[in-house]
């Protein structure tokens, strides 16, 4: 005979006086067969000492309850993207060139910025000129023609900058730090 269990997951509070159980707090469960299903009940400890005498149940057990950390934000925001593209192009580096070039591609598939046009330059350059769809502003980007062999570094440099816990970039418009670092001196209190 198959028999199907529909056993729910440790509760958020107790069952018996409805405290919300806090970050390694100890809890009792206890497990009753209720018109053949199976019935999962958690305790505070205070709860669980009038509650064990009268009805130990089909089985029990304790556990220590821990807070699940919060879940990473794995969304890229468009205003992230957005801004670290309008950082890079006023810095003017050539050498994030293919940096610029996949935040504009993102920016394009997300429909924040339309390609107006792509021009080929008589140096043998290409750019794309996109417009941004809201405010209407030009952004003219310089294809850097990433082969293949480059695709997947560049991509993940991206991700890197565009990672919610990324170490500042060399060169960002960043915030200086709040207490700068104490000036070396040279031991002889002057």
């Amino acid at each position: 005979m198959i028999q199907e269990w529909d056993i729910k997951p440790l509760a958020k509070s107790c069952t018996g006086c409805t405290k919300a159980f806090e970050d390694r707090q100890e809890y009792y469960t206890r497990l009753s067969d209720q018109s053949g299903n199976y019935q999962r009940s958690d305790f505070c400890s205070t709860c669980w000492a009038r509650e064990e005498p009268v009805d130990p149940g089909y089985s029990n057990w304790n556990g220590v309850f821990r807070i699940p950390p919060a879940e990473p934000d794995r969304k890229v925001r468009k205003e992230t993207t957005e801004t670290i593209l309008r950082e890079l192009m006023e810095q003017g580096d050539p050498s994030r060139g293919e940096i610029i070039y996949i935040l504009a591609v993102m920016l394009e598939r997300q429909r924040v910025l339309v390609e107006q046009k792509v021009e080929d330059r008589p140096d043998g350059a290409r750019r794309v000129i996109y417009a941004h769809r809201k405010t209407g502003e030009t952004f003219i980007v310089p294809d850097p023609g990433i082969g293949a062999e480059r695709l997947e570094t560049v991509q993940q440099e991206v991700m890197h900058l565009l990672a919610p816990d990324a170490p500042p970039r060399p060169g960002s418009i960043a915030e200086p730090p709040a207490n700068p670092p104490p000036e070396p001196t040279d031991g002889l209190g002057s």
